[in-house]
């Protein structure tokens, strides 16, 4: 992952709260996606390519359970 050069206008260093999220249930029906590291029992989803991300999510206590933020994909 890149962290972001700074911090947008009225952005939090907290993060961001997405709300909408695509669910997933079988991790091949990805053609691009990478994971992180664990974080806790988290692994973030990102771009396989760039590094970029996060684009979701991933609780390691669900195996069938891949969250992917709306807000951070292209899609039509």
């Amino acid at each position: 992952m890149r962290k972001k050069p700074a911090l947008a206008e009225g952005s939090s260093p907290e993060g961001d709260l997405l709300q909408e999220h695509w669910l997933v249930e079988d991790m091949f029906i990805f053609e691009n996606v990478g994971f992180t590291k664990d974080v806790g029992n988290i692994k973030f989803l990102v771009c396989a390519d760039c590094e970029i991300g996060p684009i979701g999510w991933h609780c390691l206590d669900d195996k069938n359970s891949f969250y992917v933020a709306l807000e951070r994909v292209s899609h039509e």
